[in-house]
């Protein structure tokens, strides 16, 4: 069955493009959760459209994010923690952490966006990937000392 993405879907392609996928995933996942749409030429001249309002809107969020992504590289933020005999942290820095740092500077960021892979456990400096749009990631410096 041939639909056009509504939406970019994982692993299958991007918003607009014209794609062929078994009836029932279409019919079961993607078309229910107004994914896709089936590729008649109504629904084209209607992607079209929606295409491009949609590429307007991204341009401007794109926009936005990297304005925000360059002040966010220009911060850097201090963390205190208690440490014992061996340096070693009692605690750690988390994404949660550096979410409420960041809110605390003025910067709304959602703590799922913040790439963290695991807790900061250890003193030092670390610079931690913040993806802001889906284009734009900015790099913040996060500094881990003794209390």
């Amino acid at each position: 069955m041939e639909i056009i993405l509504r939406d970019h879907v994982e692993h299958l392609g991007v918003r607009g493009q014209i794609v062929k996928v078994a009836d029932g995933y279409a019919r079961n996942y993607l078309l229910p959760r107004k994914l896709a749409l089936l590729a008649t030429e109504g629904n084209k001249k209607r992607v079209e459209r929606e295409r491009k309002i949609a590429e307007a809107r991204e341009a401007e969020e794109r926009e936005a994010s990297q304005a925000i992504a360059t002040r966010l590289s220009a911060l850097e933020l201090a963390f205190t923690r208690k440490v014992g005999d061996t340096e070693q942290l009692y605690g750690s820095v988390t994404n949660q952490d550096l979410a409420d740092a960041l809110k605390a500077k003025g910067f709304d960021v959602d703590r799922r966006k913040i790439l963290l892979p695991d807790a900061i456990k250890a003193l030092g400096e670390f610079t931690v990937p913040v993806r802001l749009h889906r284009d734009v990631t900015a790099q913040l410096k996060v500094t881990v000392s003794k209390e």
